[in-house]
């Protein structure tokens, strides 16, 4: 493996010399997730930590010449690995195992893992006072739940995301975790959801958007009481989209 450096402000804690010194030779063990963290395993034990944020994506044979191509990686088996960011919010870190570590002890457990039962996951809202929604982005609470995953459990819960995060009760928590899972085992079915800029290795777009109930469709009819969605601002700083009439 060895890698070329486009854009080096994506870079975080080496530089791009001491980037290729390193990558150069080393195989590739496994490639995983963990919270929105794409984590390359190197044969040498380090760890690429790629977070891709709003535009950033990781792609197999890209072509060539593309503007947004922030790093390019060879691979020995003749293939490229192209990390593509329109706005450079995303970053690439290079970790040892100490510094892999720490990082990850910051995370909290992932929505899929099966030891994540309904009574933990009960217990994990119950520590916090702030809106649902705001505790369910928090990767230090949950790891990997953004802004449409949310939006879209919460409506499905039949939860106000505006409720403080301890008043879910533990039926009500088991069924939001229910919603989870199933919105996010169906997302990952239909490789994300695009809007813009989201596109999964191969360059394709993610097809889940179509099945989305909630976000983005403030003022359209809910689809389970046909009452228009709300939409809000105010519980995080982004749009929120519910219904004021069966969640609560």
């Amino acid at each position: 493996m060895s890698a070329v450096v486009h854009r080096v402000e994506v870079l975080r804690g080496v530089s791009p010399s001491r980037l290729s010194k390193r990558l150069t030779g080393a195989l590739v063990a496994a490639v995983w997730r963990r919270a929105k963290i794409v984590v390359i395993e190197l044969g040498t034990s380090d760890r690429l930590a790629v977070q891709p944020r709003f535009t950033g994506a990781l792609l197999v044979n890209a072509p060539p010449g593309d503007q947004y191509a922030a790093l390019a990686f060879s691979l020995t088996d003749g293939r490229t690995l192209t990390y593509r960011d329109v706005r450079r919010l995303g970053t690439v870190a290079l970790l040892r195992p100490g510094a892999w570590a720490a990082l990850e002890a910051g995370l909290g457990p992932e929505p899929l893992d099966p030891a994540l039962d309904g009574s933990r996951f009960s217990r994990l809202l119950a520590a916090s006072r702030r809106p649902i929604k705001v505790r369910l982005m928090d990767q230090r609470a949950l790891a990997g739940i953004g802004n449409i995953y949310a939006t879209e459990a919460l409506w499905r819960a039949g939860i106000d995301p505006s409720r403080a995060a301890a008043s879910v009760s533990t039926t009500e928590a088991v069924t939001l975790l229910r919603a989870l899972r199933e919105i996010l085992s169906a997302s990952i079915a239909a490789r994300g959801t695009t809007f813009r800029d989201y596109r999964d290795a191969y360059g394709g777009r993610g097809g889940y958007a179509a099945h989305l109930q909630a976000y983005g469709r403030a003022g359209e009819p809910c689809a389970r009481c046909g009452h228009p969605l709300a939409g809000t601002s105010a519980i995080d700083g982004r749009m929120t989209a519910f219904c004021a009439w069966c969640q609560r």
